[in-house]
């Protein structure tokens, strides 16, 4: 299969420059990205972008896509109580089938917002990896094993699931120190050494887990972790808002990749990682939505513009991150961590993972700035199409991969009976 895109502005993320050119796919890379030609050779299809942008995909890097089934069910709740009365009770009623259906409603949210991957953190795996199949969305899960279950099938999975599709990957971590004993973080550290393979985890989320850790162990989250020797081969931490100066330097020291999330940060109460800090001492900085339950939305384009302005409270009058750091971020630095090194820039042989953004909508006009005006203006109103492994899976507004009406169905089919079995 292959497509010719026209008549379009470019945006690589190879740097921020746009220019005017066309771009080729053919099967799941791309052919060619420059200026316009006079090439005559037979495409299979032709499309002209009419001066619209096409632009590398946003990567969700920390989210549990089928807590989809938790929207506006559990609202207004610090972490500790949203999660020990309400979400964790439910979870234990979710079967491969609620998880799949889930999973589902969730990638079209993320269709939608111009996402291609999500580095989900969930359970029943099989069947959320069977939804990113079905749908043509990438899947990097990354293990959320802990003291409830996880840790018996990880190495069976890491091996299934590494092999599983050109679609789907599998990432060594766990839960969170606070719901994970020292015998299971040991127990990965040896996986992670085996395979000589990342860790990533939730880590200082909120100053109650931060100060459980040292009231535990005499250390943070952060120094817990490098002291087992779970990042002697990289990874990250998702959220990552209270932090110590020897946590930055860890962080640096390893090149791991910190992962913010203010929407659900703010929405829990669980405060405002310092986006500043991590961009001034070089640390690698994505942006992911968590999950629909703290969020409540998947639309990362929130998170993105959040990030941004929320890294200048601690500013005296100035912004204090520049805005293309973080859409960098999204784009091509985060999906490095997710095993998705060649879906990150437009450039020829890179995985064809790309949107096309309307710049004719409104609010992109007028055009001054594309790229910042896509940090601070930009919605899933203006992503007109979305492209993952070279084939078109969203367009205008349109599913070509996924019923939309069999899934809302039912979801909410789903739903009624969860809470038919108690709990909200």
């Amino acid at each position: 299969m292959r497509i010719r895109f026209t008549n379009a502005r470019i945006l690589t993320m190879e740097n921020t420059d746009i220019f005017n050119g066309e771009l080729w796919v053919k099967d799941n890379r791309i052919e060619y990205v420059g200026k316009s030609t006079n090439e005559e050779s037979k495409f299979d299809r032709t499309i002209d972008c009419n001066g619209n942008l096409l632009m590398p995909s946003f990567k969700n890097a920390h989210t549990h896509r089928a807590m989809t089934f938790s929207r506006s069910l559990a609202d207004n709740l610090p972490l500790d109580i949203w999660l020990n009365t309400k979400i964790f009770p439910m979870e234990a009623k979710l079967t491969p089938d609620h998880v799949y259906w889930f999973a589902k409603l969730a990638i079209m949210e993320y269709l939608q917002c111009g996402t291609t991957a999500a580095f989900d953190m969930y359970f029943h795996i099989d069947s959320a990896a069977k939804a990113s199949d079905e749908s043509g969305f990438r899947f990097a899960f990354v293990s959320g094993m802990n003291n409830f279950g996880g840790f018996e099938t990880l190495e069976e999975n890491y091996l299934k699931f590494n092999d599983y599709s050109d679609l789907v990957s599998y990432n060594l971590g766990f839960h969170a120190e606070y719901t994970t004993s020292l015998e299971l973080m040991k127990g990965l550290s040896d996986l992670c050494h085996k395979y000589e393979e990342s860790c990533f985890a939730h880590n200082s989320e909120t100053k109650l887990e931060v100060a459980g850790c040292i009231e535990r162990y005499g250390k943070t989250p952060t120094e817990l972790m490098e002291d087992l020797g779970l990042f002697d081969f990289g990874g990250g931490g998702f959220h990552c808002t209270h932090m110590t100066d020897n946590d930055y330097e860890i962080f640096k020291k390893r090149n791991l990749l910190a992962v913010t999330n203010p929407c659900s940060n703010l929405k829990l109460s669980s405060g405002i990682a310092d986006i500043k800090r991590f961009v001034d001492e070089g640390i690698s900085v994505s942006i992911g939505t968590d999950g629909a339950g703290s969020n409540n939305s998947l639309n990362i384009f929130r998170d993105l513009y959040l990030a941004t302005v929320l890294s200048n409270v601690r500013g005296e009058g100035e912004a204090n991150v520049d805005p293309l750091v973080l859409l960098k971020g999204l784009t091509t630095v985060g999906p490095r961590y997710m095993k998705l090194k060649d879906a990150d820039i437009l450039k020829e042989g890179k995985l064809a993972d790309i949107i096309m953004i309307d710049l004719k909508n409104p609010s992109m006009q007028p055009i001054n700035n594309i790229a910042t005006n896509l940090v601070y203006s930009g919605s899933p109103d203006v992503v007109k199409m979305t492209m993952i492994n070279g084939k078109i899976v969203y367009e205008n507004g349109n599913y070509l991969t996924i019923d939309s009406e069999e899934v809302i169905s039912k979801c909410n089919s789903l739903i009624n009976e969860l809470k038919l079995w108690g709990n909200f």
